[in-house]
């Protein structure tokens, strides 16, 4: 679970909707000490977090958890976007840094990142058989029609699983499905 730590809700529901179609399951706060009591409550595996907050600053909460020993944290910011702002965030113990607007697939990917070097959970990759079967087609180079004729289906069955893929591994392309698998080690190159 991430926790989306905002005090815009337009913002907050704008990064919680990203981070679920990216696979993760969000829970929002509106201010730092909201932020803390959520991540005592919780299984957290990071928090995407607003620098600018009410009751505690998002620097604050940061060095909080990082003294705690350390949940992942990503900060986003629209109004400390200078290099020593960015720079004061990282030093201060957050695993990454992001100046508004925040691109949704960018944010997925970046926060996938960080979960994946500090050993956090990641997403679950829970593909069927039948969708890890067109994901290699998929890096083997097939086209719709071409893994339709391959496995017996429908172009219209392949598009589905395909829609599937991406929303599982929470990306926007086939090209960026293939890459994260063959990353990830959910497919070995030949």
């Amino acid at each position: 679970m991430i926790v989306v730590a905002d005090d815009d809700p337009g913002h907050r529901a704008l990064l919680s909707h990203a981070l679920r179609e990216g696979g993760f399951e969000t829970i929002e706060a509106g201010d730092g000490i909201e932020t803390l009591r959520l991540v005592d409550l919780h299984d957290v595996a990071g928090v995407v977090l607003d620098v600018n907050m009410p009751g505690l600053s998002g620097y604050e909460v940061c060095t909080r958890l990082a003294a705690r020993g350390g949940t992942p944290v990503v900060f986003v910011s629209g109004e400390r976007v200078e290099s020593y702002d960015r720079v004061a965030g990282l030093l201060m113990g957050a695993d990454d840094y992001m100046v508004k607007p925040v691109a949704p697939d960018e944010l997925v990917a970046r926060v996938r990142a960080v979960l994946r070097r500090t050993g956090a959970v990641a997403p679950a990759r829970d593909l069927t058989r039948r969708e890890r079967e067109i994901l290699h087609l998929l890096a083997d180079g097939l086209q719709g029609r071409e893994i339709a004729h391959r496995l017996f289906i429908s172009p219209k069955t392949v598009a589905t699983h395909v829609e599937h893929i991406l929303a599982k591994l929470g990306v926007r392309s086939r090209t960026q499905a293939v890459a994260l698998a063959f990353r990830d080690g959910l497919i070995q190159r030949a």
